[in-house]
């Protein structure tokens, strides 16, 4: 899987199976270098960023795509991991109203559909 936008998806559907909030997909390869990608999720608690983050870490590596980079473990109040084309950020719900980085990033026409599937399924 070497396609961002395909891994984005990915990374989207396993924070979303594991309950994470509020998931926004963007392309950002036009407004940086940094990736091609930015996954954003919320969880509701310090626990339950850091378990998200661990899913999907679990989850790429089995797709053989390691994270190059992680940071914010320790807190788990904003977990980053680099997967070099995608940069996920998973919040607590309190410092992504805070930061708001989609306010940053988000053009009206960089956002990737996602749609979360309904529980249970």
């Amino acid at each position: 899987m070497n396609n961002p936008r395909e891994i984005a998806l990915e990374v989207a559907k396993v924070l979303d199976s594991k309950k994470a909030v509020n998931i926004v997909l963007l392309e950002v390869a036009h407004l940086t270098v940094v990736a091609d990608c930015f996954v954003i999720a919320s969880g509701r608690s310090a626990n339950q960023v850091k378990a998200l983050a661990h899913e999907v870490e679990d989850k790429m590596a089995e797709l053989g795509l390691d994270a190059r980079r992680r940071e914010g473990y320790q807190e788990g109040r904003w977990i980053v991991l680099d997967y070099a084309s995608v940069l996920v950020h998973i919040f607590h719900e309190q410092e992504r109203e805070y930061y708001n980085i989609e306010r940053l990033w988000m053009d009206g026409s960089n956002q990737i559909p996602f749609e979360p599937q309904p529980d249970g399924e």
